[in-house]
């Protein structure tokens, strides 16, 4: 049992971390408790701690608390759990597969960096142009889009804390832009600096967040809106000191 409940914490945590609903991961950690034999099985989960208790058919209780932190978003690594958790349900896996299926899903490579990069410099042109940039815009936020993707690599890399490395991107991209301002090549940054920070706005975040509170996590739910919250204001943050020390205005 207790290799059973090892198997579902790492499960688990491996599903916080790729960004995945608080209901969805505490059904999954009582669907393998059932499956791996357990008799009962209690889950407690929030946005940044996991403790889960199973009970054999001889009343013995196992408990495990783990802390869980640099939660992300992972849609694909989050699908490729889902799909061992059902082969785990259907009983047709022992817990050596279990071990060596997870631990291949955990050190699974993400898309390529320049696969990245390229999408941050589409998107932010993409949305330049979608709210009413024109073509120069469009080509300075291209560029800009680049450059952030390199210092979101960057703050990844250093392990910086979330807030600050939101601020951070915040400024540099507002910065960017007015030093294109300042050189002549635009005559507005407003776009340029829109189209950037969509990059950066936790709207999957939100989403989840809402999501918690309406089936009833209201913990987890909080928790993650006061996350969103903070985002959003060292996104606004950056941009206010990058406004300040170029002298620009407000958007």
């Amino acid at each position: 049992m207790e290799k059973s409940l090892e198997i579902i914490m790492d499960i688990g945590e491996q599903m916080l971390l790729s960004g995945a609903e608080i209901s969805r991961i505490e059904e999954s950690v009582l669907r393998l408790g059932e499956a791996l034999g357990a008799k009962r099985t209690d889950a407690f989960i929030i946005t940044s701690n996991m403790e889960v208790s199973l009970h054999d058919e001889k009343g013995v209780n196992y408990t495990q608390t783990r802390r869980v932190s640099n939660i992300g978003t992972d849609i694909e690594k989050l699908h490729r759990l889902n799909a061992l958790i059902r082969k785990i349900c259907y009983g047709n896996i022992t817990h050596e597969e279990i071990e060596a299926q997870l631990e291949k899903i955990k050190t699974s490579k993400a898309y390529p960096f320049g696969v990245i990069l390229l999408a941050y410099g589409l998107i932010s042109g993409a949305f330049t142009l979608f709210f009413g940039g024109g073509i120069v815009e469009a080509v300075c936020s291209v560029i800009i889009g680049f450059v952030l993707a390199f210092i979101v690599k960057g703050t990844e890399l250093g392990a910086l804390n979330k807030i600050f490395a939101k601020f951070f991107c915040s400024f540099a991209s507002a910065l960017l832009a007015f030093v294109c301002l300042k050189f002549g090549i635009v005559s507005t940054v407003d776009h340029i600096i829109i189209g950037n920070i969509m990059l950066i706005i936790p709207g999957v975040g939100l989403t989840v967040a809402i999501r918690d509170l309406f089936v009833g996590d209201n913990l987890s739910g909080a928790l993650r809106s006061i996350e969103v919250v903070l985002f959003a204001f060292a996104i606004a943050g950056g941009y206010f000191l990058a406004a300040g020390i170029m002298g620009g205005g407000a958007i």
